[in-house]
């Protein structure tokens, strides 16, 4: 599959880096790793879709992320020896990684210098992210985040066809957008009444995504 993360990297660095890592497959609800575990591996995301959740000061669950095919999560294990994880990883349907033990890629790093451009962009794109995130929670409302995030989640489980159904409850939404569950649910029903998306039990239904980018504006 295409790896937008391994764009820019030579063909054969991009090879090493793949014939390094070992494929691995994880079951529906089952977890890849929990917050707190040893950090050894990198997992390069081949099929399916997982959570991220962390634990907030007040022991609360919070889901941070979701991320689909093609997009990396781990990434600290090929950084600092000893590091421990910051969130547990779930797999939400049935998932395939490619696993990159951090071992092998020193290994690696120690035959081939060249291929520190993969950790190099492996670090870019996890800055990039975070950056972005920070800008809008100190720029923009809650709102426009909370329209943000299911667009996102829209682009993630969309296959093409209308309507695209977003299975994630409305405390998820507010917890990646950083918002109330009741904040979330106004920003909602606003969007379902200008006839951008409906609300089902569990899951939002996006109905008319060009105007969702509209109103995320």
């Amino acid at each position: 599959m295409d790896w937008p993360l391994l764009e820019g990297v030579a063909d054969e660095d991009r090879t090493r880096v793949l014939s390094a890592a070992v494929r691995r497959r994880f079951a529906r609800n089952e977890v890849v790793f929990h917050d707190g575990d040893p950090g050894d591996t990198l997992h390069l995301l081949a099929k399916g879709r997982v959570a991220v959740r962390v634990t907030t000061p007040l022991g609360d669950v919070a889901l941070l992320a979701v991320l689909g095919a093609g997009e990396v999560f781990g990434e600290q294990a090929l950084i600092s020896a000893g590091a421990r994880r910051t969130g547990t990883v779930i797999a939400l349907e049935p998932v395939e990684t490619l696993a990159l033990v951090r071992a092998q890629f020193e290994g690696l790093r120690r035959r081939h210098p060249s291929v520190d451009r993969f950790l190099v962009r492996v670090l870019e794109e996890r800055l990039a992210r975070v950056s972005a995130r920070l800008l809008e929670a100190l720029y923009l409302p809650a709102d426009v985040r909370v329209l943000r995030r299911v667009g996102e989640l829209a682009d993630l489980y969309g296959d093409g066809r209308l309507p695209t159904v977003v299975p994630m409850t409305q405390e998820n939404l507010a917890a990646m957008a950083g918002t109330t569950r009741s904040t979330v649910n106004r920003v909602l029903r606003a969007a379902e009444k200008r006839g951008a998306v409906a609300l089902r039990r569990g899951s939002t239904e996006i109905v008319a995504p060009d105007l969702l980018r509209r109103l995320a504006r």
